[in-house]
């Protein structure tokens, strides 16, 4: 989805909560990646892997200049004969640590061998944060997380162009949590001195 057509939605969902609550994620998702200098994990379930959205997000890392952003897209049924960059396994989930960041994409049940490896991630210090449709067991496992509803203007598909679109974007909400004052400092200042985002 280009920006045109970012920018023709969001005009659509003026007035909705989805506008902001799609930016909080996104600034929530974006602090946590670039706060730790990158180390983004993004992984669907077992029938659904969120390409679309890893590509986006590595388009809006390349946009906004912030290269944290760009993910490593974690598959199911990975083969050590797939290209590097899609080979990355389940495992790979297991083993993150603290300063990654691990994004769950489920449009339905994420299943228990899922469930049992991000919080795997969780209890390691990985931020997990998830874009569902309302799942109790991954949402309890996540820092953050945002459930598209159940209407078919704002589907999960819609949901994650809003946070693709909005994680790219220079004046996002500072995460939740304490930050040192050289930190705010700096933030404030990259705030002030960089341009506004141009797409055009």
């Amino acid at each position: 989805m280009d920006a045109v057509r970012v920018a023709l939605l969001r005009e659509v969902l003026a007035g909705t909560e989805w506008l902001g609550a799609t930016r909080r994620f996104a600034g929530a998702l974006r602090g946590s990646v670039v706060s730790y200098g990158g180390g983004l994990l993004l992984v669907g379930t077992a029938e659904y892997e969120p390409w679309h959205l890893a590509a986006h997000l590595v388009d809006e890392a390349a946009w906004s200049g912030t290269p944290e952003l760009s993910p490593t897209l974690v598959r199911h049924r990975a083969r050590p004969s797939d290209p590097a960059h899609l080979s990355v396994g389940l495992g790979r989930v297991s083993a993150a640590r603290r300063g990654e960041t691990l994004l769950v994409v489920a449009p339905s049940a994420p299943g228990a061998a899922l469930l049992e490896r991000v919080h795997d991630a969780r209890r390691a210090g990985a931020t997990v944060l998830a874009l569902d449709t309302g799942d109790r067991e991954l949402d309890a496992l996540a820092h953050e997380a945002l459930a598209a509803p159940a209407e078919p203007e704002v589907d999960l598909d819609t949901v994650q162009h809003l946070v693709s679109a909005a994680v790219g974007e220079s004046a996002l909400p500072a995460p939740r949590g304490r930050r040192g004052l050289r930190d705010r400092l700096s933030r404030l200042a990259d705030l002030v001195t960089s341009p506004p985002p141009t797409r055009w």
